[in-house]
């Protein structure tokens, strides 16, 4: 039975990947995507968080790009290539990990509020739909002032303020799986709560999920630039605070175009390839959008 599993999974992994790599799109984001994971991880390896202090930095205030500083350098003479190197590994980090956290509360939410029927159901729905009319930055943004501005509270305020869209989601697709008739086999020969939710509902979802994860990482990544750059982050070395920063010190006034432009790019570049990702993976796992195609 495992070999014959395993072959299944090996099987479909196979299909998958056929159907994945004819969408041009997603492959281009999946290489960025790729890059900017390993840069991030290898950066400790060739430089430290000392390259974000403005003692003895190695520049003059607002060095024009050059040959010592490829991306110029910002208000204290730090080289703004190494900080948004060094802060590619904050900015990333907050995004999976805020991702995660929005998609496990919304995958517990939306599968029990689709098994369980009846109070609870409701329960859940009521709460989802009140946090779904709450304006998800301004709740993130109070949570982030009251509870500080640590990259652990920015991560909480932003995941505990996206999970909703994802819950109504898994629920929904939850539904739709247990309206089939193999369910109903399930319960007739004694499946219980957890057999059907882990068995059955879960490998339904999971392709859904996945698709929907790699959205709510480039959401993530905007929201923790946005908080930054409002003040509401006390994180230095994410690229939402270097756009702070260059607003502060009136980069655009003093024609200092690279101190703004770069960090910019990268939220851009980083955030447009898990998109074109996502949407590639719903593409391949969506019957519909494949049939459509």
């Amino acid at each position: 039975m495992t070999s014959v599993t395993a072959a299944r999974r090996k099987l479909a992994l196979s299909r998958f990947w056929a159907e994945f790599r004819h969408h041009r799109a997603g492959i281009a984001g999946m290489a960025v995507l790729a890059a900017a994971v390993v840069l991030a991880l290898i950066a400790p390896l060739f430089i430290d968080e000392s390259v974000t202090g403005v003692v003895d930095a190695p520049g003059e205030k607002f060095d024009a790009p050059s040959l010592a500083f490829p991306f110029g350098t910002d208000e204290s003479g730090r080289s703004i290539l190494l900080m948004v190197w060094w802060g590619s590994r904050t900015s990333l980090l907050i995004g999976f990990l805020a991702a995660l956290l929005s998609i496990v509360i919304g995958l517990v939410v939306g599968v029990a509020a689709g098994h369980f029927r009846g109070w609870l159901s409701g329960v859940l729905m009521r709460v989802t739909d009140w946090f779904l009319v709450l304006p998800s930055l301004v709740t993130a943004l109070v949570l982030a002032a009251i509870l500080g501005g640590s990259t652990f509270t920015i991560i909480l305020a932003i995941g505990i303020t996206t999970w909703p869209s994802t819950a109504r989601l898994i629920r929904a697709q939850t539904l739709a799986v247990e309206a089939r008739p193999y369910i109903e086999r399930s319960k007739a020969l004694g499946g219980g709560h957890w057999h059907i939710t882990t068995r059955h509902v879960l490998p339904n979802v999971a392709p859904l999920l996945l698709a929907s994860t790699t959205l709510e990482v480039a959401s993530a990544i905007v929201t923790e630039s946005t908080l930054a750059f409002l003040g509401a982050s006390s994180n230095k070395t994410s690229w939402g605070y270097m756009l702070r920063s260059s607003y502060d010190f009136g980069a655009a006034t003093a024609g200092a175009w690279w101190y703004i432009l770069i960090p910019g790019l990268a939220i851009l570049v980083v955030v447009m390839a898990f998109t074109l990702v996502g949407r590639a993976l719903e593409a391949v796992l969506n019957p519909r959008l494949r049939r459509s195609a």
